[in-house]
C-alpha cells in the first residue's frame, strides 16, 4: 500500500507546472497568482529600450532586479526591435543574468515573435523557463515544429489564441483555438500538459464599441472552460489591457484591474502580467465604483460604458489611501532601522535609535553601525535607479533626526571619533543665491557618510579658500545658477592654481555645462575640475576621485577627456560664421509698423501689489520644473504615472501639496509684485528710450550674430518695438515679482530640526509660486492693465506653452543674458525701495524666489536665443553702456564666440 500511495503522489506532482531559475517554482492548486515582470521588456518599456540600444546593460539590470524586488516571480525578456540586433541583445543580457543571483533566482519567460530569438535564448537560459509564445498563426506544421524544440530543450510555452484565420476575440474562438492547440501538442507532440500556459488575449473594455462589451466576460468564460476541459493547463494575460480606455484615470484603472482579476482568478487564470502599483483591494473598492466597473466587465447592463465613462469624471485625480502596514515593526532591530532610513520613516527612530543604544558598548556605534548600515543600502539603491532623490532627502530626515538623539550621549561620552569617507566643502558663489540644487547633492552626500562643510549662498573666492584651508577638506563643491557665478568660478580656479590647492573642484549648477567647464575652468587648473550635472552622478564621482587604488587613473582620464572636449568644441566653434554687428543690423527683423498693431495701455505708470493673495496663483503653477529640481524627469500631469518615477514623483507631489495648503493657510510666505507700462520707442537700432513722468531711461538689447540661412533675421528685442524715426508711439513694460519673503526663515526653522526635505521643498515651491506670480501678472497685464488682449482666454496649459501675444523675456536669459540691464529696471521701478527685492553684486535677486523682466506686446515679438556674439558687439556694448570692455567681457562672457 505505501509503495502504491507514494506512486500516486509523484503522478500527481508531475502534473504542476515547474519552472526554474537557480530556485524553484512550482504552481500548485493551491498556489497564489503567479505575477510576471514585464518591464524588461524592449517593446513594453522606453527606458530598457534605451538602455539596451545604448547598451547600458549594467542599467538594464537593474531594471530586472527591481522587477524581481517589487515582487515578480517570473522575469519576461523581450529583444523584439527593429534597430538592435534581437538575438545577440538576447543571449547578451540572459549570460549577464546568470551571473546575478538575485535576478536569476526566478524563471525566465523568453518573449518574442522571432524564432531565432526565442531558440537562441533557450541556448543560453538556466534552468527551465517559459517561451513566449508560439501560435497557430503559421499553421499546424510550424507550430508542432517549435513545440517539439520547445520539448526537447525542456521549456514550458506560452500558446496564443491565434491561428491561420486571426486573433480570437469571442468567447467561441477562444476555446476553438484552445482545444485546438492542446490537442496537438498533447497527442501529436506528447508535450505535458502542465507545461502549457494559455494567453487567452485580454482585451479593452469600454472602447465604445459593441464588439467590445463582452472582451472581458468571454476572457473569464474561456479562462473558466479551458481550466474544466483541458486538465492541468495554465492561463495568464495582460491584465492592463483590459483598462486602456481609462489612462490617465489610475483610481478607475486600479478598481478595473483588480475587480477583473478577482473574477479571473476564480475562473482559473493563474498567472499574468500585472502592475502591483496599479492594484487596488478588492474589498477597498468603494461600492458604487466598484458596480460601475463590474457592470462594464461583467456586461450586466446595456449602458453600462456610459455610466462607467460618467463616473470616472467624478474620481478624476483621486487615488487610494495608502494603507498602513506596522508589522515591520515586529522585525529585528537592524531591520526595522534599515526600513525606516530606506522608506523615509522617521516616526520610531528614535524609539529604535536608544534600543540600538543600550545594546552597544558606546553611542557612536549605533551611527557607525545601524545607521550607516541602513544608510549603506539608500546609497546601493540610489545608485542602482531604485531609489530616487526625494526619498534620499527623506532618508537624511530620519538620519539627522536619529544622530541629533545621540550627539549628547556621545558627547557626555567624549566619543566623537566617527570616521567619514571624507569631507567636501560645498559653496553658492559669490553674488549667487541659489542653492536648492547645491543643498539636494549636499544631503546626498552626507547619506554616503561623507562630511558636508556647508558655507551657504553668496560665498566670495576667499571664504572658499580659507574655509578649504582650515577644515583640509578633500573636496570643493561650487555651485551657480545665474551667468556670472561661471566667471566667479574661472577666478577661483586660478585662485585655487595660485595657492597650490591639489583637492578636486566640483563644479554644477543650472547654467553650468561640461562645455564650460572643459573650454573655461579646467584650463585654470591642474588638479582634477569635474562638472556634475545632477545629484545622482555626485556620489560616483566623489567615490571615483577619493579611491586610493584607482583615483590617479580616473583623474587623469577625466583630464584627458576635457582636453579632448574642449579641443573639439573649440575647432567646432571655428567652423560657425558670424556676420559682423553692422551686417547683422541690417539682417534686422523688418517689421511693417501701423499704428493699428499697437495698442496704448489702459493705465500708464507703477502699479504695487502689497501682501498679495498667493491662493490665486494655484491655477498658473507649473508642475514640471518642480519635479526637475527633484532629478525627476517627465512632464506634469504624466510623470505621475510614468512607468519608472511615477509612483516617487505622486507622493512628492502629495507631500508638495500638503506643504503647500500649510504655507497658503497660514500665510507664512509673502508675495508682492511691482509693474510698469511707459511710452517706449526703438532708438539707435539696439536701444531701447523709455519715458516715465519726464525723465528717460535707456535699455541696451543685443543683437544675435550668427550667419542665417537667405531671408531669416538676426533680432534683438529692440526690434519689437517701434523705431523713434516711424513718428509711431509705442510701449513697453517692466516688472518684479516676488513670493520668496519667509523663505529663508522657513527654510531654516526646518533645518534647525533636522528636516532638509522640507527645507528643500518650501524652496521649490517658494521658485514654483514666483513663476506662478510672473505667469499670472503677465495675464492681468495683456487683458487689463495694457488691454490689447481683453479678449484672451487660455487655460493653464495654453499658458506655460505660451499661446498668448506677447512676451516677458528676463535678463540674464537666452534673449538678453546681459543682467546689467536689471540695475536699469531696478531704477525705473524703483523696485528696492516699494517692494523689498534686492540685487545682489552679481544681480541675483534676494529672496532668491522672484522674478524680473519686460513686456513686449507687438503680435511679431516672439522669445529666441541670442546665441554666440563676436567681439565687435562686446565691444558696442560697453561704449553704449559706457563701461570698460573688460566689464563688458566679464558679463557677457559665456555669449562671446571663442573664435
Amino acid at each position: 500500500m505505501s509503495i502504491i500511495s507514494e506512486q500516486r503522489t509523484t503522478n500527481n506532482q508531475e502534473h504542476f507546472l515547474r519552472l526554474s531559475g537557480l530556485e524553484p517554482l512550482i504552481v500548485t492548486p493551491e498556489s497564489n497568482f503567479i505575477n510576471v515582470g514585464e518591464r524588461t521588456n524592449v517593446a513594453g518599456s522606453k527606458i530598457f529600450l534605451r538602455l539596451i540600444k545604448e547598451e547600458k546593460f549594467d542599467e538594464a539590470l537593474a531594471i530586472a532586479r527591481n522587477q524581481v524586488e517589487g515582487g515578480a516571480q517570473i522575469i519576461d525578456v523581450n529583444m523584439d526591435d527593429g534597430l538592435i540586433d534581437g538575438k545577440e541583445a538576447m543571449v547578451k543580457f540572459l549570460n549577464l543574468i546568470v551571473s546575478e543571483p538575485d535576478i536569476a533566482r526566478v524563471p525566465i519567460m523568453i518573449d518574442s515573435s522571432k524564432w531565432e530569438i526565442i531558440e537562441a535564448g533557450l541556448q543560453v537560459v538556466q534552468g527551465k523557463c517559459v517561451v513566449n509564445s508560439i501560435s497557430l498563426k503559421e499553421g499546424e506544421e510550424q507550430f508542432i515544429h517549435h513545440a517539439k524544440l520547445i520539448k526537447r530543450y525542456g521549456a514550458a510555452v506560452i500558446v496564443m489564441a491565434f491561428d491561420e484565420v486571426g486573433q480570437a476575440d469571442n468567447y467561441e474562438r477562444r476555446i476553438e483555438i484552445a482545444k485546438r492547440s492542446y490537442d496537438i501538442l498533447v497527442n501529436k507532440v506528447k508535450f505535458a500538459p502542465e507545461d502549457i500556459i494559455f494567453d487567452l488575449n485580454i482585451f479593452p473594455v469600454a472602447t465604445g464599441m459593441e464588439e467590445h462589451r463582452r472582451n472581458a466576460i468571454d476572457f473569464i468564460e474561456a479562462t473558466r472552460w479551458v481550466r474544466t476541459n483541458l486538465p492541468y493547463c495554465s492561463v495568464s494575460g495582460g491584465v492592463s489591457n483590459v483598462s486602456f480606455s481609462f489612462r490617465g484615470n489610475n483610481t478607475v484603472r486600479e478598481a478595473m484591474h483588480s475587480a477583473f482579476l478577482y473574477h479571473a482568478i476564480k475562473a482559473g487564470m493563474n498567472m499574468g502580467i500585472v502592475n502591483p502599483t496599479m492594484l487596488e483591494v478588492y474589498d477597498d473598492i468603494p461600492k458604487d465604483l466598484l458596480e460601475h466597473v463590474e457592470d462594464v466587465l461583467l456586461n450586466r447592463r446595456e449602458d453600462a460604458t456610459e455610466r462607467l465613462l460618467e463616473f470616472a469624471e467624478t474620481v478624476v485625480g483621486t487615488a487610494k489611501e495608502a494603507k498602513v502596514d506596522l508589522s515591520w515593526r515586529q522585525e529585528p532591530l537592524q531591520d526595522r532601522i534599515t526600513r525606516a532610513l530606506v522608506k523615509g520613516i522617521d516616526q520610531y527612530i528614535v524609539e529604535d535609535v536608544e534600543e540600538a543604544r543600550l545594546q552597544a558598548d558606546r553611542p557612536l556605534e549605533v551611527i557607525e553601525g545601524n545607521l550607516m548600515t541602513g544608510m549603506n543600502v539608500v546609497g546601493d539603491l540610489f545608485g542602482s535607479g531604485k531609489m530616487f532623490l526625494p526619498q534620499v532627502v527623506k532618508s537624511a530626515r530620519v538620519m539627522k533626526k536619529a544622530v541629533a538623539y545621540l550627539t549628547p550621549f556621545i558627547e557626555e561620552s567624549k566619543d566623537q571619533n566617527t570616521k567619514a569617507a571624507g569631507k567636501i566643502l560645498m559653496a553658492t558663489v559669490k553674488g549667487d543665491v541659489h542653492d536648492i540644487g547645491k543643498n539636494i547633492v549636499s544631503v546626498v552626500l552626507a547619506c554616503n557618510n561623507y562630511e558636508i562643510v556647508d558655507l551657504g549662498v553668496m560665498v566670495p573666492p576667499e571664504k572658499i579658500i580659507n574655509k578649504a584651508k582650515e577644515e583640509q577638506v578633500d573636496i570643493i563643491g561650487l555651485s551657480g545658477l545665474i551667468t556670472p557665478s561661471l566667471d566667479e568660478m574661472v577666478f577661483l580656479a586660478k585662485e585655487m592654481e595660485r595657492q597650490n590647492f591639489q583637492v578636486p573642484l566640483l563644479i554644477g549648477g543650472a547654467t553650468t555645462s561640461k562645455a564650460h567647464t572643459a573650454v573655461k575652468i579646467d584650463p585654470q587648473y591642474s588638479h582634477s575640475v569635474v562638472h556634475v550635472n545632477d545629484a545622482s552622478r555626485a556620489v560616483t564621482v566623489v567615490g571615483d576621485l577619493l579611491q586610493k587604488e584607482t583615483s590617479a587613473t580616473y583623474k587623469k582620464n577625466i583630464k584627458l577627456d576635457y582636453e579632448s572636449f574642449r579641443d573639439k568644441f573649440l575647432n567646432r566653434g571655428k567652423q560657425k560664421e558670424y556676420l559682423t554687428l553692422e551686417e547683422a543690423r541690417a539682417n534686422k527683423l523688418q517689421i511693417d509698423w501701423n499704428p493699428s498693431d499697437i495698442k496704448k495701455p489702459k493705465q500708464l505708470g507703477i502699479e504695487v501689489l502689497e501682501d498679495f493673495d498667493l491662493k490665486l496663483l494655484m491655477d498658473y503653477i507649473d508642475w514640471t520644473p518642480f519635479f526637475r529640481s527633484w532629478d525627476l524627469h517627465g512632464k506634469y500631469p504624466d510623470i505621475l504615472t510614468d512607468e519608472v518615477v511615477g509612483k516617487q514623483a505622486t507622493e512628492l507631489f502629495k507631500d508638495a501639496q500638503e506643504l503647500l495648503k500649510k504655507v497658503l493657510d497660514e500665510k507664512l510666505l509673502k508675495g508682492k509684485a511691482i509693474f510698469g507700462l511707459f511710452p517706449a520707442n526703438q532708438i539707435d537700432e539696439d536701444d531701447i528710450e523709455v519715458e516715465n513722468n519726464g525723465e528717460t531711461f535707456i535699455f541696451r538689447t543685443l543683437r544675435q550674430q550668427l550667419k542665417k540661412r537667405e531671408g531669416v533675421p538676426n533680432i534683438a528685442l529692440a526690434d519689437f518695438i517701434a523705431p523713434k524715426t516711424s513718428g509711431i508711439q509705442d510701449y513697453m513694460g517692466f516688472f518684479c515679482v516676488s513670493t520668496g519673503f519667509g523663505t529663508q526663515e522657513l527654510a531654516t526653522d526646518f533645518e534647525n530640526k533636522h528636516d532638509d526635505y522640507n527645507s528643500i521643498m518650501i524652496k521649490a515651491l517658494a521658485d514654483r509660486l514666483a513663476e506662478a506670480f510672473a505667469e499670472y501678472l503677465h495675464k492681468e497685464v495683456r487683458t487689463t492693465y495694457w488691454g490689447y488682449a481683453q479678449n484672451e482666454n487660455l487655460d493653464n496649459s495654453a499658458l506655460i506653452d505660451e499661446k498668448y501675444q506677447g512676451i516677458r523675456p528676463a535678463p540674464g536669459y537666452p534673449a538678453c543674458p546681459d543682467h546689467l540691464e536689471k540695475l536699469t529696471i531696478w531704477e525705473l521701478l524703483d523696485v528696492e525701495e516699494k517692494i523689498g527685492v534686492k540685487l545682489t553684486e552679481s544681480l541675483a535677486m534676494w529672496p532668491a524666489a522672484s522674478v524680473s523682466g519686460y513686456y513686449f506686446a507687438h503680435p511679431q515679438a516672439k522669445y529666441f536665443g541670442l546665441g554666440k556674439m563676436t567681439e565687435d558687439q562686446v565691444a558696442d556694448f560697453a561704449n553704449r553702456k559706457g563701461i570698460t570692455l573688460e566689464e563688458a567681457q566679464k558679463w557677457l562672457a559665456p555669449n562671446i564666440a571663442d573664435d
